[in-house]
């Protein structure tokens, strides 16, 4: 059981565990600095709980299209993201939300912990990652490592590097 008090259930339930992730980017000679906080599920949550973490903080959006297609997009937190423009910008057509159960399926996540650690499980390339390229001018990155109980903050080259070695080089947009 995780020291953050999660419950087996919880974790167990993921195809890949927190401290699996983190033992990856570990693997990866990626530095990580992780810290426990109560479940956020919003922005404004986030924002209301993390106190002075450093660095760029992120939401991240799991979109399909109507052809089935998926997309990760991550992004800075104060972005607002038109998904008509932003579809029609990446040729993916109109953009939905993907279902709860279509994030379990293909990146092994739940709502509120979205993350671009969750490439991790998606070992058929199924979903595109896509990039805010305003994410680059940050000294850290602040992400969920799967669950939405922590957050830890990499460099965003490592980011980069992380999601290249999980075959899910980003493509990169300034979506400011």
């Amino acid at each position: 059981m995780a020291e953050t008090g999660a419950s087996p259930e919880t974790e167990e339930a993921l195809p890949t565990a927190p401290e699996t992730l983190l033992a990856r980017l570990e693997s990866l000679g990626i530095a990580a600095e992780t810290v426990s906080h109560p479940p956020v599920f919003t922005v404004e949550q986030a924002k209301a709980l993390r106190g002075e973490l450093p660095g760029a903080h992120i939401k991240n959006l799991f979109l399909r299209n109507k052809k089935g297609r998926m997309w990760l997009v991550t992004c800075l937190e104060d972005r607002d993201i038109d998904l008509k423009a932003l579809g029609q910008r990446l040729e993916a057509g109109r953009f939905s939300f993907g279902s709860a159960e279509r994030l379990m399926t293909y990146l092994g996540i739940r709502p509120g912990s979205v993350t671009p650690f969750a490439v991790i499980n998606d070992k058929d390339q199924a979903v595109t990652m896509v990039l805010d390229s305003g994410v680059m001018a940050h000294a850290l990155v602040n992400c969920h490592p799967l669950m939405n109980d922590r957050t830890t903050a990499i460099s965003p080259p490592d980011l980069i590097r992380f999601l290249e070695a999980e075959d899910h080089a980003p493509q990169m947009i300034d979506l400011g």
